[in-house]
């Protein structure tokens, strides 16, 4: 119960879904938790669940793809707890299926915005934060489309890879200051963004998803939030630039 006792970490897209359960999951671990989401309502309402078990816990309102708020979401951390340990960057989008013939510019260009550039921002940001106390952990969320060819739309399937590579990157840049970047590669979870989208390409929709009779079960939030916790606990201290498949085998056929 006390695996992330006193740290502090921010996740983002934490007001519903996967971001909302790691958030739980940290607190339950002993973690002082920032819920950080556009969805200000739905991160109020996370707020206010944390605080109802004696959780400090704040929330603050973040377009993950504006520099400045990005920026106002550390200082605001560092303001009201006086560090940040961990970094999950769970926010993001996914890009309608859209396969390479038919990818629009405005579906490229705001998947990249917040799946990529929102990433590197949040790195680049709690970097200094973690050399000053020389150490920290990252967490970012990929996807089996980042570690597969075929199971996304384009836009979503290069973002994915890129975060990847930059979680390859920053834990070998940084991992002899003590710092540590892992990913996590879900499969199918069905949460409010998975479950409920629209404007889908039926091309793009029907290649991604025409190997899902091989996926034996698909996952709970609870699943990838227990690799989220373990990812930032020190029972993976010798853990560094790896992305966890979490797809109960899919894959690995």
């Amino acid at each position: 119960m006390n695996r992330l006792k006193d740290k502090v970490a921010i996740v983002t897209g934490s007001a519903s879904g996967i971001g909302k359960q790691i958030a739980l999951t940290y607190s339950n671990e002993g973690a002082k938790v920032v819920v950080a989401d556009f969805n200000e309502e739905g991160l109020q309402e996370t707020v206010a669940e944390l605080k109802s078990k004696n959780i400090e816990a704040i929330g603050v309102k973040v377009d993950v793809s504006s520099e400045d708020d990005i920026s106002n979401l550390v200082n605001e951390t560092v303001n009201a707890f006086g560090t940040v340990d961990i970094l999950v960057n769970n926010a993001g989008i996914i890009d309608r299926m859209q396969a390479a013939a038919n990818v629009t510019d405005d579906v490229w260009e705001r998947v990249m915005d917040i799946n990529v550039t929102g990433v590197m921002r949040g790195i680049r940001k709690v970097l200094p934060v973690f050399l000053e106390k020389g150490q920290g952990t990252i967490v970012n969320m990929a996807s089996i489309s980042g570690l597969t060819g075929g199971r996304g739309g384009l836009a979503y399937t290069a973002a994915k890879h890129a975060v990847v590579g930059m979680t390859k990157n920053v834990a070998s840049q940084y991992g002899p200051q003590n710092i540590r970047c892992n990913a996590i590669g879900p499969a199918h979870v069905p949460t409010p963004a998975t479950m409920n989208m629209d404007n889908v390409d039926p091309f793009g929709l029907e290649v991604a998803t025409r190997g899902t009779g091989l996926m034996t079960k698909a996952g709970t939030t609870e699943d990838i939030a227990n690799i989220a916790l373990f990812l930032a606990s020190e029972e993976s201290g010798y853990v560094n630039g790896v992305t966890i498949a979490a797809d109960f085998g899919w894959s690995a056929y």
